[in-house]
């Protein structure tokens, strides 16, 4: 029953982190919207006018776009979804909880004992 019970767990925790694969196809598609719908669609007005629309309004937009939506959202994605891994799956391997207590440190225990 060990057998089944690794090869389970090896399948859904390598399909866990696929999603993490997943997210980052995702933001390449987005970042690609961004582009298209910012940048490039200031570049069809004729010559002296896309370079001035592309650097003043085009470029802020992307640039605030970019950061704002797409950084905020993968740092969040990523930091949630690794912490969950780590904590869920990862940790299941390793850890047997079968221990010494914690015991914080303290100066109390050791100035009273000198």
């Amino acid at each position: 029953i060990e057998a089944i019970e690794f090869v389970l767990g090896t399948v859904s925790h390598t399909a866990s982190y696929l999603r993490l694969w997943a997210l980052s196809l995702a933001h390449q598609q987005l970042a690609t919207v961004f582009f298209q719908k910012t940048i490039a669609s200031t570049m069809c007005f004729p010559f002296p006018y896309n370079a001035i629309t592309t650097y003043f309004v085009g470029f802020p937009v992307w640039l605030s776009t970019t950061v704002v939506i797409l950084l905020g959202m993968d740092v969040m994605e990523c930091f949630l979804h690794t912490l969950r891994l780590h904590w869920v799956e990862f940790q299941s391997k390793f850890y047997k909880g079968d221990g010494w207590a914690f015991a914080p440190y303290r100066h109390h225990v050791i100035l009273t004992a000198a």
